[in-house]
């Protein structure tokens, strides 16, 4: 078992430096450049969130790219929503859905824009919990411009120094955009969405007559289309924005749950169609990376759980005591120390950006690989669990920039 252990772990680590070789074979960028855009349109699913979104409307009331308010859509389920008093004080636009059997953002975002009265030029999604820099919308601009079709902004954190839990949250999101979506966009691949902070062209939005991505993960759905269908997206980090986090761990167990089994969803419907479209491809890199996935990671933990295993088996069965306790103790350092140190770079890089003060740095620092870890038994419970649904995460945090 020890043996087949390292076999599991040294293939996944073959896949990935294989994997690193192969991206690279990729070229898909904007061929055509825009003009600045004449309107724009602004969604926000909005379910019970009159104690957090007065801080988004006047973070885009204040942008430096004004922002039409009317062309801000505030999408509601229930006409008694007190959101509706606040939309009205900052002249914004409050949608009440009629089809709210239909349970998901992907549903709420595409029931409001099959109800407006105009075409726009770009739309932009944020949830309600968000919180623009001045300068988002008029950086964001500079990606519309490029030609990208779909880009995603710098997710920081609104209330990472509230607890350990929101700082670790919030930092999965850190090192996706810093460590993953900027190689990519270096790359000309197309990165991962990450549900909130983003933007859609608004001939793309006419093209599909609405929103057409209703999974639990709409998000993710929307970026295995996007690789489909050779469409350019990016990350831009000059577009800031802030999100807020889970404070408590429970909470977090659900998300990530929801995001665990959306993404295996959209998989199974997704690539084997990736599976045929991968010859003479000039997005072959994105094809490919998303085809391989999470699989190098999960034959890694396999194979350091079928190690573990081994020892204790040693331990209990051959009285191999503390030789087996040494080898259990020394990968799972390596291990932490791993997940550590890609932390400490992402931190270091952001240093600057990242909306955390200096002593919450350090904790999340040694603190965030345990709660990564805990991804494995959310993973397990996700994909046992009979059905999983969309539960609400209660926003809480008015606005207040902690560094």
């Amino acid at each position: 078992m020890e043996f087949i252990g390292i076999i599991f772990i040294i293939l996944g680590l073959d896949i990935l430096l294989l994997l690193k070789v192969v991206v690279f074979k990729n070229e898909n960028k904007p061929i055509i450049k825009r003009d600045k855009f004449k309107n724009a349109c602004i969604l926000i699913p909005a379910r019970d969130e009159s104690s957090v979104i007065e801080d988004l409307l006047i973070s885009i009331k204040d942008q430096t790219r004004e922002i039409k308010m009317e062309d801000v859509i505030i999408i509601l389920e229930d006409s008694n929503d007190p959101t509706i008093e606040i939309a009205k004080k900052y002249k914004a636009t409050a949608f009440v859905r009629v089809n709210t059997n239909l349970k998901s953002k992907g549903y709420a975002i595409d029931e409001a824009i099959n109800n407006l009265n105009k075409d726009y030029d770009i739309y932009f999604i944020f949830d309600a919990d968000n919180v623009l820099d001045k300068d988002y919308i008029k950086n964001m601009e500079k990606s519309y411009q490029d030609g990208y079709d779909i880009a995603t902004g710098y997710r920081n954190l609104k209330n990472g120094n509230d607890s350990l839990i929101a700082a670790s949250s919030g930092l999965t999101f850190t090192i996706l955009n810093t460590n993953i979506n900027s190689k990519r966009c270096k790359q000309t691949r197309n990165v991962t969405l990450s549900g909130t902070g983003l933007f859609i062209a608004g001939d793309l939005i006419k093209k599909w007559h609405g929103f057409p991505f209703h999974s639990l993960t709409e998000d993710y759905e929307l970026t295995l289309y996007s690789i489909l269908n050779n469409l350019t997206s990016v990350y831009n980090d000059e577009a800031v924005f802030y999100d807020e986090q889970p404070i408590y761990y429970k909470n977090t167990i659900n998300q990530r749950m929801r995001w665990i089994r959306g993404y295996f969803d959209n998989r199974k419907k997704y690539i084997p169609i990736f599976k045929q479209s991968l010859k003479n491809n000039f997005n072959y890199g994105s094809l490919i990376s998303e085809i391989v996935g999470m699989k190098p990671y999960i034959l890694i933990i396999i194979g350091v759980f079928l190690f573990i295993i081994s020892q204790i088996v040693n331990m209990v069965f051959k009285g191999i005591f503390i030789n087996s306790l040494m080898k259990i103790l020394l990968v799972l350092l390596i291990i932490y120390l791993i997940v550590l140190c890609l932390i400490a770079k992402v931190l270091y890089i952001d240093k600057d950006t990242i909306n955390l003060n200096k002593k919450m740095q350090i904790k999340a620092l040694f603190f965030s690989p345990l709660f990564f870890l805990t991804y494995i038994p959310c993973a397990i419970k996700a994909l046992l669990k009979k059905k999983v649904t969309w539960e609400k995460v209660p926003h809480v945090r008015r606005w207040k920039n902690d560094n």
